[in-house]
């Protein structure tokens, strides 16, 4: 009976010899990946409860109670499926959470299938899983909705697609590929940069046929047509999201920034997969059995230098990082099933405790919220965007409560983030507070302030030099109590009541309070 653990001390049956640059044939199919792509989803849906909703997820409600072809920063998928799941289960994290457990463990599946394409036998494919279970950006994706877990299975399938094509030659596999790229368009244009890495991927190394084959047009055609809604409403609206992607290079987001990008390829997946990746990357370009494949490794060096050069986020090309290491686990195996045996496979054993493991402390949330250590925000900055909101939104209410009955009936609430206005939205209610506003990307297109509004309550300006610009006033009236010592963008923030509008909302509101970011 086939153990489906990983199964390193079994030689691996030796692929059928090919002439140079012919694809390798698929290895055998094994249960394991199935068995660490539950474990991924059982393990990520037991803790989706746990801390407290993101500021995306916040975001992502508000966007889905104005539903649009598009946003100012995404595509209406995310916030479509944030409607849904809040209508199923008003307030419930753990089904909103769902949808991401489960693409997490097809991700999962993917980094395995695509090991199998290349040859990987039972193994590999499970060593593979388990580097895809175990790394950052299935982990910290697969915790929270987002696009980010769109764009991750997204860019897997149709990276598994075009491995299949390359290796059968089957010029059909395009269909695939364009329709995943299209249904990712329909979250963000990401995707889109991995088009352009597979054509210049196939543009430098081949096969150029390709770039004139009828399938491959066609899966052209199916892409623009899948993501047509979201095009034309971003065209209708001068594509905003370069303005976002702008303020991104800017290094006005997190996880942005040309150094920290660079850095973050390192990381991303886990320290423990960096060799693995760079010998699947070398592999790719120089084993002459990959040959057919050598378009995947150059569409990572595309995708990666793009984000470098533009100063795009550094986990864009994560999708493409899951990819090399799968090739690399092939390269691995083949390593420990050599030479010194034990001396390799000890060494392969020994490193997952420090480089490996860590990634579930902290990526997941498994230490308490009001004791998380200072380290793992540091590391994982979204973290701390899930502590706390509650008590953010009791912070603005004993501001609101000590102000007089009369400004109480006027005032509203204007915050620096969506995060905070998201809050209020999901919180404010039941403490008798008032709608809240922001300025933060599509936000500023769900409504601005009554006209008459001059007594506002303004949350996350850690500065009033840009109150003082809209107000007579601004008086410093309470700070953002979390209740807990977490670093995050809000705790320990100012508060001000602002009165004495200077000028109409109307003429402020596009050209001094929308920002992007």
């Amino acid at each position: 009976m086939s153990d489906p653990a990983i199964d390193i001390d079994r030689p691996q049956r030796p692929a059928p010899t090919s002439p140079p640059g012919a694809p390798s044939e698929r290895g055998a199919r094994g249960r394991g990946p199935w068995l660490v792509a539950a474990a991924t989803t059982v393990t990520l849906l037991l803790l989706a409860g746990r801390y407290g909703y993101h500021r995306d997820e916040l975001y992502f409600l508000l966007a889905g109670r104005h539903l649009d072809w598009g946003y100012v920063d995404q595509g209406p998928l995310v916030p479509a499926l944030a409607r849904l799941l809040d209508t199923i289960a008003p307030g419930n994290l753990v089904v909103l959470r769902t949808p991401s457990a489960l693409l997490a463990g097809g991700a999962v599946l993917l980094v395995a299938a695509i090991a199998r394409e290349l040859g990987g036998g039972r193994g590999a494919q499970t060593l593979a899983a388990v580097l895809a279970a175990l790394s950052g950006i299935v982990l910290a994706s697969g915790h929270l909705l987002s696009t980010t877990t769109v764009d991750l299975l997204v860019w897997l399938a149709a990276v598994w697609c075009a491995v299949r094509l390359l290796r059968t030659g089957d010029s059909r596999w395009a269909l695939g590929i364009g329709l995943a790229l299209g249904v990712g368009m329909l979250s963000k244009l990401l995707p889109a940069l991995l088009a352009v890495g597979l054509i210049a991927g196939v543009l430098i190394a081949g096969p150029r046929r390709l770039l004139r084959d009828r399938w491959v047009l066609a899966a052209g055609g199916v892409a623009v047509l899948l993501a047509a809604p979201n095009l034309i409403w971003q065209a209708a609206h001068g594509f905003p999201q370069l303005g976002v992607a702008a303020s991104i290079s800017d290094g006005d987001s997190s996880y942005s920034g040309r150094v920290d990008a660079f850095t973050l390829q390192f990381v991303i997946i886990s320290p423990y997969a960096v060799p693995i990746w760079i010998a699947g990357l070398v592999a790719l370009l120089r084993r002459p059995e990959w040959r057919a494949y050598r378009a995947v490794g150059w569409a990572w060096l595309v995708v990666v230098g793009i984000v470098l050069i533009a100063g795009g986020k550094g986990y864009y090309d994560a999708p493409l990082l899951l990819v090399l290491t799968a090739a690399g686990v092939l390269v691995t195996v083949a390593w420990a099933s050599r030479g010194s045996i034990r001396l390799r496979r000890g060494l392969l054993v020994l490193g997952v405790v420090p480089f490996l493991l860590p990634n579930i402390v902290l990526l997941l949330p498994v230490l308490p919220a009001e004791r998380l250590p200072g380290f793992v925000i540091d590391v994982n900055y979204d973290a701390g965007e899930t502590i706390g909101w509650p008590a953010f939104t009791d912070s603005v209410a004993a501001v609101h409560s000590g102000l007089s009955p009369e400004e109480r009936s006027l005032a509203v609430i204007v915050t620096g983030n969506y995060g905070e206005a998201g809050a209020v939205a999901r919180y404010g209610p039941a403490r008798g507070l008032p709608r809240a506003y922001s300025g933060h990307n599509s936000m500023a297109d769900f409504g601005r302030p009554p006209a008459d509004a001059d007594v506002v309550i303004a949350v996350g300006w850690e500065r009033p030099d840009p109150l003082n610009a809209w107000f007579e006033t601004c008086t410093l009236a309470g700070r953002v109590d979390q209740r807990v010592e977490v670093e995050n963008d809000e705790n320990g923030g100012p508060i001000h009541v602002c009165r004495g509008l200077r000028r109409p909302w109307a003429q402020i509101w596009d050209t001094e309070v929308r920002h992007t970011g």
